[in-house]
């Protein structure tokens, strides 16, 4: 593998949107790209944690959390670790261990920051609450347990504490002003690679 970016952040923040224009950029200078965006359809492990999602309770917010993260896992050895992969981009990774219950979500970050790949290239979309939640309704999609301003607002506290190895990128501009910041950063990047 040659370049790892992921691109993370509260739901509604534009992570698809800027992982597509990203992918676009690198695949007009002739290079291959993988984008993984978690949970992923393709395995049972997204499938079942994007069921859990769509429920309530402790139990399955439990279950979203573990199956999320063997999801990422699974990405994870599949594609970082495969000389074939030129380009791999995440769309969502560790900080979806913010979701989990205080002092249990602080260690197992500290854990997974450890075990898993990381990258310069890591960043963090900061979008407020509120706006999160408005581009959220707009989507017309079934609603999924973290998609309410509460659990909105408490899940990007939390983020915050873990994203200080992280690029934040203020996400309630335009798609256009986002992709900008993160691209000049991803570029800067393959020139220290080369040099």
């Amino acid at each position: 593998m040659n370049k790892f970016i992921v691109i993370d952040g509260l739901d509604g923040c534009g992570k698809d949107t800027q992982v597509n224009l990203l992918a676009e950029m690198y695949e007009n200078k002739g290079r291959e790209v993988v984008i993984r965006s978690h949970p992923c359809s393709d395995n049972k492990f997204g499938q079942k944690s994007k069921q859990a999602l769509l429920k309530t309770g402790k139990i399955n917010h439990i279950k979203a959390t573990l199956y999320y993260g063997l999801d990422a896992i699974r990405s994870v050895h599949m594609y970082y670790y495969n000389k074939d992969t030129d380009v791999l981009i995440f769309s969502r990774y560790t900080l979806a261990v913010a979701y989990l219950p205080n002092v249990i979500n602080t260690i197992v970050y500290k854990i997974v920051s450890v075990v898993l790949p990381k990258s310069d290239c890591m960043f963090f979309l900061d979008v407020s609450p509120e706006e999160s939640l408005r581009r959220i309704k707009s989507r017309n999609e079934a609603e999924e347990m973290f998609e309410n301003i509460e659990a909105l607002r408490e899940a990007r506290s939390k983020t915050k504490i873990a994203t200080y190895e992280w690029n934040v990128i203020p996400a309630d501009d335009s798609p256009e002003v986002i992709s900008q910041k993160i691209i000049k950063i991803c570029l800067e990047s393959d020139k220290k690679a080369i040099g």
